[in-house]
């Protein structure tokens, strides 16, 4: 859940339990009156905890690269990520030869 959905749905649900009690006060309310503020206040707290119980989505994918091959003439047996882009985090272990110009075997991060 992004931070701004997060935020959405803890001032929605505020707002729900909030306004509950301006129910109760208006025109004396009835019982079927009472049950909805009742349930419209029940909403809004399972939501405002819900929302506060959501973990952050992570960063971005994590990519690894783990015994690849060889990489020859210019080719890639690893990850590239062209001028750095990409959020999550890369690794690469036990990686194979690369030669030739331009090859790579491991996390290539240029243009």
């Amino acid at each position: 859940m992004t931070q701004w959905s997060k935020i959405t749905v803890i001032v929605l649900a505020a707002v729900g339990v909030a306004s509950t009690p301006l129910i109760w006060l208006l025109n004396s309310p009835g019982a079927g009156e009472l049950t909805g503020a009742s349930i419209q206040a029940a909403v809004g707290v399972v939501a405002l905890v819900w929302a506060l119980c959501q973990q952050p989505s992570p960063a971005g994918p994590r990519d690894k690269a783990i015994r690849t091959g060889e990489a020859m003439r210019g080719g890639n047996s690893g990850i590239r990520r062209p001028g750095g882009r990409g959020r999550g985090s890369a690794s690469a272990d036990r990686t194979g030869k690369a030669s030739g110009g331009n090859a790579n075997s491991g996390i290539d991060y240029t243009t």
